[in-house]
């Protein structure tokens, strides 16, 4: 495996090195000693896997209790995943860090505790796996507006069509309006 840096330096895409042959493949997805060594010294609680089809955009999500560290792949499909930095004092406050991650390029998003999160399925369906620094809280729980202009996330939409969100994350804040880290 191997880091590649994002624009927010906390924030780390993993790629996997990848065995195949005709038969198929083979390749390692975690390691408790490599990911602290070369990513964050944290450990996980819980897993969740998660499959959504086309259009739906799950997040922008993060807990002020029990703040979650995020691990995050996709084992089928393709989605594209963002992170937002809600550490006030952080120097990228209020930036983020968006690609694709997909069932064929099998990288996976380090999302640290202190950074809203979320996806958006542009492939026909989406499986969504993710480990979990700290355990669901809902009560703590902050949703953000997808779309909330002063971060100004480029969603690769579909057909320009507006995504399919839950009722949460359509009464989701404004991000002045959300509390930070």
């Amino acid at each position: 495996m191997q880091v590649v840096k994002t624009d927010i330096p906390d924030v780390k895409i993993i790629e996997p090195k990848v065995f195949g042959d005709e038969r198929g493949f083979f390749m390692e997805t975690f390691r408790t000693d490599w990911f602290k060594q070369k990513c964050a010294d944290v450990e996980f609680v819980q897993d969740n896997h998660s499959k959504s089809r086309q259009g739906i955009l799950r997040g922008l999500h993060y807990q002020l209790e029990h703040t979650q560290g995020k691990l995050v792949r996709v084992t089928s499909g393709e989605v594209f995943d963002v992170a937002v930095d809600m550490r006030k004092n952080s120097a990228t406050f209020g930036q983020w860090v968006g690609l694709l991650l997909s069932a064929e390029n099998k990288r996976q998003l380090w999302v640290p505790a202190g950074f809203a999160h979320g996806f958006y399925v542009t492939s026909e369906a989406a499986e969504f796996v993710y480990k979990c620094t700290d355990y669901y809280d809902p009560e703590s729980e902050v949703a953000i507006k997808f779309d909330d202009p002063s971060i100004g996330i480029k969603w690769p939409l579909v057909n320009g069509k507006a995504p399919s969100l839950s009722a949460k994350d359509a009464e989701g804040l404004a991000f002045n309006d959300a509390p930070a880290f």
